[in-house]
């Protein structure tokens, strides 16, 4: 009889001792996932001439000239504009309580992928500055065509993307989906929509080569051929929808 117990019970304590040991393991805390590289372009480049300042306009594209800051307060160009037949192009959208033609804001925004702050007003110009959220569908809808702008007119203007009153994480997740990675500044605050007096995202700002706001839309996503013809008209470069 004590055989025949011991014979049953053995094979139950075995059964115990390896559900025990399954649940111990389970409970160990599982090792941190390290964290994902930034999908965007470092900052640094922002405060520098666009990469190929000197690189020609693609064929059948205006020459475009460049203005001195006197020179855009007179109006008077500069010899190697004049040679090149290309005006300035005229001041147009209001900017905050600057008004038209308003210098950026004097703000300082981290870059999201780290390294030394950037001042708004150090970046060179021109430029076509993108404020957008995770959570603002037009804001993800026109991304894209930034990302393609960028591309398309390398070397002569910069586009920088203001990722505001967001987390990091859900705009990161943004970029990788979407392969968005033109440079990325931070604004968690939204100090740059309260320095304009804009609420409404996204918003987007073309500045020119001395830094002042020539222009700012909030009508909604953006498209290829809608910003080409913006960048066009503002700033005076020509790129392909």
């Amino acid at each position: 009889m004590n055989r025949r117990l011991a014979a049953l019970l053995v094979p139950a304590l075995l059964a115990v001792a390896g559900c025990t040991a399954t649940g111990q393991g389970s409970a160990t805390t599982p090792t941190a996932r390290a964290e994902r590289p930034s999908p965007f372009a470092d900052c640094a480049t922002l405060t520098g001439p666009p990469a190929a300042t000197g690189a020609a306009a693609p064929s059948g594209a205006p020459a475009t000239g460049t203005t001195t800051p006197d020179a855009a307060a007179t109006g008077t160009a500069t010899p190697g504009a004049a040679a090149t037949g290309a005006a300035a192009p005229a001041v147009s959208g209001a900017v905050g309580a600057g008004g038209a033609g308003a210098v950026l804001p004097g703000l300082i925004l981290s870059c999201f992928t780290g390294g030394t702050p950037v001042a708004l007003r150090d970046v060179r110009g021109p430029a076509v500055v993108n404020v957008w959220a995770s959570w603002c569908p037009p804001c993800r809808k026109e991304l894209p065509a930034f990302q393609r702008l960028s591309e398309r007119a390398a070397g002569r203007l910069q586009v920088v993307g203001v990722n505001s009153r967001d987390t990091r994480s859900a705009a990161q997740s943004i970029g990788e989906d979407y392969g968005i990675r033109f440079p990325m500044l931070f604004d968690q605050g939204e100090a740059l929509q309260r320095e304009l007096g804009r609420n409404a995202l996204p918003l987007t700002l073309l500045v020119d080569a001395q830094g002042r706001v020539r222009h700012t839309d909030a009508t909604g996503a953006l498209d290829d051929a809608r910003l080409a013809a913006l960048v066009r008209q503002h700033l005076g470069v020509q790129v392909a929808p």
